[in-house]
């Protein structure tokens, strides 16, 4: 099972930036689609943006372009550039990986807290 680690979270201003990180090891990397997942306070969690192992990237709806799922094979890490945050994208964010071959196995990081004030 995977481990991972993420970083970069932090307070920030509305309008402002943060890139977050996720450091995995115990697995190969790159036979997994990787997730960032955000949850607020009082909602359940969300799908923020995944990537899959051929490089294909989703997004939730709220992104709307501001933000950038990528991921670096060779370090095996994943990262989540985020642009022009609002107040709403306050949470605490969770990466997330899932195995490409069944049974699909998922692994989860601890979470990170953004939050983004006005």
């Amino acid at each position: 099972q995977a481990q991972l680690a993420e970083s970069g979270g932090g307070s920030v201003q509305a309008g402002g930036s943060l890139t977050l990180s996720c450091a995995v090891s115990g697995v190969t990397f790159s036979f997994h689609t990787i997730g960032w997942y955000r949850q607020a306070p009082g909602k359940e969690r969300e799908l923020v943006a995944r990537i899959s192992t051929t490089g294909l990237e989703d997004y939730g709806d709220f992104v709307k372009g501001r933000f950038s799922i990528s991921r670096e094979n060779a370090k095996n890490s994943a990262f989540l550039q985020m642009n022009a945050l609002e107040r709403e994208d306050t949470a605490f964010y969770y990466c997330m990986t899932e195995s490409i071959f069944t049974p699909y196995t998922q692994s989860w990081g601890r979470g990170i807290r953004v939050t983004v004030s006005s």
